[in-house]
Protein backbone atom coordinates (compact mmCIF):
# COMPACT_ATOMS: atom_id res chain seq x y z
CA UNK A 1 0.00 0.00 0.00
CA UNK A 2 1.26 3.23 -0.63
CA UNK A 3 1.49 5.76 1.89
CA UNK A 4 1.08 9.39 1.78
CA UNK A 5 4.94 10.37 1.37
CA UNK A 6 4.94 7.71 -1.81
CA UNK A 7 2.88 10.49 -3.28
CA UNK A 8 4.34 13.14 -2.38
CA UNK A 9 7.74 12.20 -3.65
CA UNK A 10 6.44 11.37 -6.85
CA UNK A 11 4.39 14.67 -7.04
CA UNK A 12 7.95 16.24 -5.71
CA UNK A 13 9.67 14.99 -8.73
CA UNK A 14 7.16 15.47 -11.38
CA UNK A 15 6.83 19.50 -10.36
CA UNK A 16 11.27 19.18 -10.25
CA UNK A 17 11.42 17.90 -13.77
CA UNK A 18 8.59 20.54 -15.24
CA UNK A 19 10.37 22.99 -13.47
CA UNK A 20 13.65 22.07 -14.80
CA UNK A 21 12.09 21.97 -18.58
CA UNK A 22 10.86 25.39 -18.03
CA UNK A 23 13.83 27.07 -16.72
CA UNK A 24 16.12 25.02 -19.43
CA UNK A 25 14.42 24.41 -22.74
CA UNK A 26 14.15 26.84 -25.58
CA UNK A 27 11.12 25.12 -27.34
CA UNK A 28 7.93 27.30 -26.29
CA UNK A 29 6.03 24.11 -27.19
CA UNK A 30 8.22 21.83 -24.24
CA UNK A 31 8.09 24.66 -22.01
CA UNK A 32 4.14 24.17 -22.44
CA UNK A 33 4.05 20.91 -21.67
CA UNK A 34 6.23 21.02 -18.96
CA UNK A 35 3.87 23.64 -17.34
CA UNK A 36 1.53 21.14 -17.65
CA UNK A 37 3.02 18.74 -16.18
CA UNK A 38 3.19 21.23 -13.12
CA UNK A 39 0.27 21.30 -12.92
CA UNK A 40 -0.26 17.46 -13.03
CA UNK A 41 2.09 17.40 -10.26
CA UNK A 42 -0.16 20.13 -8.19
CA UNK A 43 -3.68 18.22 -9.04
CA UNK A 44 -1.72 14.56 -7.47
CA UNK A 45 -0.83 16.63 -4.39
CA UNK A 46 -4.34 17.54 -4.28
CA UNK A 47 -5.81 14.17 -4.66
CA UNK A 48 -3.31 13.05 -1.99
CA UNK A 49 -3.76 14.91 0.21
CA UNK A 50 -7.47 14.27 -0.19
CA UNK A 51 -7.12 10.59 0.24
CA UNK A 52 -5.09 10.41 3.31
CA UNK A 53 -6.90 13.29 5.09
CA UNK A 54 -10.36 11.96 6.37
CA UNK A 55 -13.58 13.70 7.66
CA UNK A 56 -15.09 13.44 10.44
CA UNK A 57 -17.46 10.60 9.52
CA UNK A 58 -14.08 8.36 8.32
CA UNK A 59 -14.39 8.70 4.57
CA UNK A 60 -11.63 10.39 2.30
CA UNK A 61 -12.33 14.49 2.63
CA UNK A 62 -13.18 15.23 -1.33
CA UNK A 63 -13.19 18.64 -1.67
CA UNK A 64 -9.02 18.35 -2.62
CA UNK A 65 -10.31 16.19 -5.35
CA UNK A 66 -13.38 18.85 -6.24
CA UNK A 67 -10.43 20.97 -6.70
CA UNK A 68 -8.76 19.30 -8.95
CA UNK A 69 -11.88 19.11 -11.61
CA UNK A 70 -11.43 22.76 -11.46
CA UNK A 71 -7.83 22.60 -12.24
CA UNK A 72 -8.19 20.51 -15.18
CA UNK A 73 -11.24 22.69 -16.17
CA UNK A 74 -8.83 25.94 -16.21
CA UNK A 75 -5.97 23.72 -17.84
CA UNK A 76 -7.98 22.85 -21.05
CA UNK A 77 -8.84 26.56 -21.29
CA UNK A 78 -5.35 27.17 -20.82
CA UNK A 79 -4.27 24.65 -23.75
CA UNK A 80 -6.53 26.17 -26.14
CA UNK A 81 -5.45 29.74 -25.44
CA UNK A 82 -1.87 29.02 -25.02
CA UNK A 83 -1.48 26.69 -28.41
CA UNK A 84 -3.88 29.30 -30.15
CA UNK A 85 -0.99 31.67 -29.32
CA UNK A 86 1.83 30.06 -30.34
CA UNK A 87 0.22 28.97 -33.70
CA UNK A 88 0.40 32.66 -33.92
CA UNK A 89 3.67 33.62 -32.68
CA UNK A 90 4.97 31.03 -35.52
CA UNK A 91 2.57 32.61 -38.07
CA UNK A 92 4.42 35.39 -37.50
CA UNK A 93 8.07 35.11 -36.84
CA UNK A 94 8.60 31.16 -38.27
CA UNK A 95 10.09 30.20 -35.19
CA UNK A 96 8.88 28.61 -31.72
CA UNK A 97 12.21 28.65 -30.06
CA UNK A 98 12.16 31.49 -26.80
CA UNK A 99 15.43 32.73 -28.14
CA UNK A 100 14.58 34.60 -31.31
CA UNK A 101 11.43 35.98 -29.29
CA UNK A 102 12.37 38.78 -28.09
CA UNK A 103 10.28 41.67 -28.84
CA UNK A 104 6.79 42.32 -28.94
CA UNK A 105 6.91 43.85 -32.27
CA UNK A 106 6.42 41.45 -35.36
Amino acid sequence: MASLNDYLLVSGLLFAIGLAGVVVRRNIIVVFMCLELMLSAANLTLVAFSRFHPAANGLPDYNGQMLVFFVITVAAAEVAVGLAIIVALYRARQTIHTDDLTSLKG
